[in-house]
């Protein structure tokens, strides 16, 4: 996925990094111009490592590592003034309030004092704290404790966002008020984002792009509506009539039938013999055919695919 340099979100050749015997990153090539990136691996796959490389955190053996066409080694000071980062794990003062914290870490930042209090109450105000700004961050739960470190991570108007497992703890409710979040970051807000979790759905719904590790090395990259893709010989039927007879006479003739979404069915064949099935097995059921188009595969069908 070729892209400019200056509009290249994440870049890396070759880049490689080890822990004694333990090859955490394997000669990771990247380039990749999405606004928003979903990291995704299982545990020890080598999320946390790539992340450390690219903020400059870390040193690698070799290759290079770029975030917005930065070098992450030679220009670290440079990227960090212009990227934000939410960090997985429980790091905040319980002894501060939100709004003192988020205003001392933006002057960390290099904010004059006024600017800072002002961005402070901006970026509360878009994570949904402006009302709980001058309580003690030790009384938060662990919803608004996440929704704390987003606001850091916004407090000096990055380009770029890292976001570390944002919904780590997080009950079903705060979970879908942090991925709407994320997403409007992007979308809404012109802010890029790199987001990283063990969870598909969360990326799925929040990311353009997404890039697979396993075992230090890259499974899969790219657009997630690429990575979907079509399945060949998949596909979704809208019949009017006896469906179960359908279903028979679908079974007969070897598709397989599943519930698709309201109103649809899912079938699976020969890709070469689908579409003769399906017209011959409507005939057989007595049922008209209102549609048949191609079916896609999911980007857990394209995950799963890659690191198998």
């Amino acid at each position: 996925m070729a892209a400019t340099a200056e509009r290249t979100t994440i870049a890396t050749t070759g880049l490689t990094k080890r822990y004694d015997d333990i090859v955490a990153l394997d000669e990771v090539s990247l380039e990749i111009a999405d606004d928003a990136i979903g990291l995704l691996g299982a545990n020890g796959a080598g999320k946390s490592t790539l992340m450390r490389a690219l903020l400059g955190l870390v040193e690698p053996d070799a290759g290079t590592a770029r975030l917005l066409g930065i070098d992450a080694v030679a220009r670290a000071l440079e990227l960090r003034r212009r990227i934000g980062y939410m960090p997985e794990h429980e790091c905040l003062p319980s002894w501060m309030t939100a709004r003192d914290l988020v205003v001392h870490l933006g002057e960390l930042r290099g904010l004059p004092r006024r600017i800072a209090v002002l961005r402070t109450s901006e970026v509360l105000f878009q994570v949904g704290l402006e009302e709980e700004r001058l309580r003690l961050i030790g009384t938060f739960s662990t919803g608004m404790r996440q929704r704390v470190k987003l606001a850091q991570a916004l407090v000096h108007s990055p380009e770029l966002v890292v976001l570390d497992e944002p919904t780590n703890g997080l009950d079903p409710q705060g979970r879908e008020e942090m991925l709407e979040l994320v997403r409007r970051l992007s979308r809404d807000l012109g802010i890029r984002v790199l987001f990283s979790s063990h969870v598909l759905e969360d990326v799925e719904r929040t990311c353009d792009a997404v890039v697979v590790l396993r075992d230090g090395r890259v499974a899969a990259q790219g657009r997630i509506s690429e990575l979907r893709g079509r399945e060949a010989g998949s596909a979704r039927l809208s019949a009017v009539g006896d469906l179960v007879a359908l279903r028979a006479a679908l079974s007969t003739r070897g598709v397989h039938v599943e519930d698709g979404e309201e109103g649809w069915l899912a079938v699976r064949g020969d890709p070469a013999l689908l579409p003769d099935a399906v017209r011959d097995a409507c005939a057989d059921a007595g049922v008209s055919l209102r549609a048949l188009l191609p079916g896609d595969r999911t980007l857990e069908d394209a995950v799963i695919g890659a690191i198998a």
